[in-house]
């Protein structure tokens, strides 16, 4: 296996590691997103259904990729489980760790969510929680995306994409 192969898996395993996924870990995850910037109450309580990632571990070295677990809401209700993972291509070198929050802003984008349909590609654009939310959030095709660091360093110029997987809950 390639070298840059190896510290690519070792950066995404030692910064995703499976005790953070944990349901339990959610409202802690939402708590800080709100402590951040408090608009987040407001896009949490508006929002269709979400999609919490507690953490997501990255990591690169010209060929870079994502994995995260999370936990799916509807009306704030507990519906499923779900897998992010990403693929990206460019100048990267490093690894990091970050949640994640997916909002969807109605039904159909839930849905689309649910049936697998939902693939974000490198024009899709996150809100960095130091960014003020205004009320709003900026959501495309009635998905919004919303980030916020843990830990680590990465230097990064890629081009990628984030693609979801969703079991429903009792599967």
């Amino acid at each position: 296996m390639p070298a840059s192969i190896r510290i690519l898996v070792l950066a995404i395993a030692l910064l995703a590691p499976g005790a953070l996924t944990a349901q339990e870990n959610v409202a802690p995850t939402i708590a800080k997103f709100e402590q951040k910037n408090p608009d987040f109450k407001a896009a949490f309580a508006s929002a269709y259904g979400y999609a919490v990632f507690p953490t997501v571990g990255k990591g690169g070295m010209g060929i870079g990729g994502a994995r995260g677990k999370g936990w799916v809401y509807e009306h704030g209700r507990l519906i499923g489980r779900s897998t992010l993972t990403q693929v990206s291509i460019g100048l990267q070198l490093g690894g990091q760790a970050y949640s994640e929050v997916v909002f969807f802003q109605d039904k159909a984008a839930l849905d689309g969510f649910r049936t697998g349909h939902l693939k974000l590609d490198a024009q899709a654009s996150a809100i960095a929680v130091t960014a003020r939310v205004a009320g709003d959030l900026p959501y495309r095709d009635g998905v919004a995306i919303a980030t916020m660091a843990k830990g680590g360093l990465m230097y990064e110029a890629s081009v990628g994409g984030q693609k979801f997987s969703f079991k429903p809950v009792g599967d």
